[in-house]
């Protein structure tokens, strides 16, 4: 089907005046509107537990929601950080909706996840009264489509009206919820004065989300902060962005006009949740197992691979300096996604490697072929002789028992091995307590693979970074600090 198709067919889901009335009628009832869309959802073959899979920044208000997602999009993915950004109205093209790192999805996509979802909708409404969604809910649904088929890092999520009954709502788990400035608008539907209108924007916080709000009326303040207590929420107000320091001078905005300073300061507040949620600046770790420490960093960015260079580097000469006899370092490294694990392996000089294949034994990813999975590691064991630009003889390959032959003969220096716990034992030798606990399955290694340990085995400590992939880091934790994992 052609792009213009799914045009027209979506505009055949427009609302129309009785379907409006509806709403009004419904407004008393928000459960139900949450469970419509709800069903509709899980009609299209999603759920709302796999929405939580986009680590959602949700954010309401009567003006200046949508600069402020603007300015946190931006921020972000400045950071690297793959971006999913669903708003409304339109301009021109119903494509500028769904955005993917600040542009338009283009109408390939926009026409291939379109018909997946129209057509599963269609295929089911025989057995649900013949419904479709309305047009905003079926966009809303088709965003989420998108950005989980996308592997957006996070997605931001503009309220279309209100928030307690807008159909973005049945988000359940975001990571950070914002309140951009209040007035009177949408009448009909939230209500004629300021208190009422604030009671349906607080209706997008949830308990134990952190949330921030600009500075509101007081009336509207005194709600905000009524239902966020009722509800269990952190509520923070935002500072003026006047009162942000920066190295650099005054902040100098990209959207004009004084209101904007407010829709910024609300952006660098959700942003900065964000960044320290997803461990971008908190997860510098270090565990120490008597002779093997483990340095684990989520970085998976160019700019935070580079900042958990520099960490590394002075962390680990610190410990080396306090150390019994020689060290080994090892590198455990791993990338899931689009990401340019060549140019971040470029920075990681830092000894021997071992590359670990995705991370079976943590999280299964099912849009990933084993297959897949072993030529993205082997692309990763290329890219680290190539940077390191070592000749010298071929060892034998690497072959744990009963996993897949990996291919041809590789460099002395570099392992790939089929899961996390596997490349963890075979680095440590045995001198971690905790993964030689007799509850943890022991993977078998051929004799020639074992000969190539002989540089861990001499060493008095073994220094292990484990970078590249969150995802990597939590199945390494899961193992070496199971108390984290439960």
């Amino acid at each position: 089907m052609e792009y213009q198709d799914a045009i027209c067919t979506l505009n055949t889901l427009q609302t129309n005046v009785s379907a409006l009335d509806q709403v009004r009628r419904e407004r008393g009832h928000p459960q139900q509107q949450l469970l419509a869309t709800k069903g509709f959802l899980e009609r299209a073959g999603l759920s709302v537990e796999e929405l939580n899979q986009l680590n959602i920044i949700h954010v309401t208000g009567t003006k200046g929601k949508g600069s402020t997602c603007a300015f946190t999009e931006r921020i972000l993915r400045s950071y690297g950080f793959r971006t999913g950004f669903y708003s409304s109205p339109h301009l021109v093209q119903v494509r500028e909706r769904i955005r993917i790192n600040g542009q338009p999805i283009g109408k390939e996509l926009f026409t291939k996840y379109f018909w997946q979802i129209y057509g599963r909708l269609d295929e089911t409404k025989g057995t649900h009264g013949g419904t479709m969604p309305a047009y905003f809910r079926f966009l809303t649904i088709l965003a989420f489509h998108v950005f989980l088929q996308e592997k957006v890092d996070l997605a931001l999520i503009e309220v279309g009206i209100g928030g307690a009954y807008d159909c973005t709502n049945i988000i359940s788990r975001p990571w950070v919820c914002g309140i951009s400035s209040l007035g009177i608008d949408h009448t009909q539907i939230l209500g004629d004065t300021i208190e009422k209108i604030a009671w349906q924007k607080g209706g997008i916080l949830k308990p134990g989300v952190p949330a921030f709000t600009t500075k509101q009326p007081e009336n509207a303040m005194t709600v905000l902060k009524d239902r966020a207590k009722e509800i269990g929420c952190p509520l923070w107000v935002c500072p003026d962005l006047d009162d942000y320091t920066a190295d650099s001078g005054p902040v100098h905005l990209g959207l004009a006009g004084l209101h904007q300073q407010s829709n910024a300061s609300l952006a660098l507040q959700l942003s900065n949740v964000w960044l320290q949620r997803s461990c971008y600046f908190c997860l510098n770790q270090t565990l120490k197992h008597g002779a093997v420490t483990y340095f684990l960093d989520g970085a998976h960015t160019m700019r935070s691979m580079q900042a958990c260079v520099d960490w590394f580097t002075e962390t680990a000469l610190q410990h080396e300096r306090n150390a019994s006899g020689p060290v080994a370092r090892v590198l455990l490294f791993n990338a899931t996604g689009e990401r340019d694990s060549a140019a971040m392996l470029k920075l990681l000089v830092v000894g021997t490697s071992v590359l670990c294949r995705e991370n079976v034994d943590y999280q299964q990813n099912f849009n990933v072929s084993v297959e897949n999975m072993v030529t993205r590691c082997l692309d990763n064991e290329r890219s680290w002789h190539l940077h390191h630009s070592r000749g010298g003889n071929s060892g034998p390959q690497l072959l744990i028992q009963d996993s897949l032959p990996l291919g041809p003969e590789k460099k002395a220096d570099t392992l790939v091995f089929p899961s996390i716990l596997s490349a963890l034992q075979w680095i440590t030798q045995g001198r971690d307590s905790v993964l030689a606990n007799p509850g943890k399955a022991v993977f078998m290694v051929k004799p020639s693979i074992m000969a190539k340990a002989a540089l861990l085995c001499d060493a008095a400590e073994i220094h292990v970074l484990i970078t590249g992939s969150l995802h990597l880091v939590g199945g390494a934790l899961k193992h070496l600090d199971p108390a984290s994992s439960k």
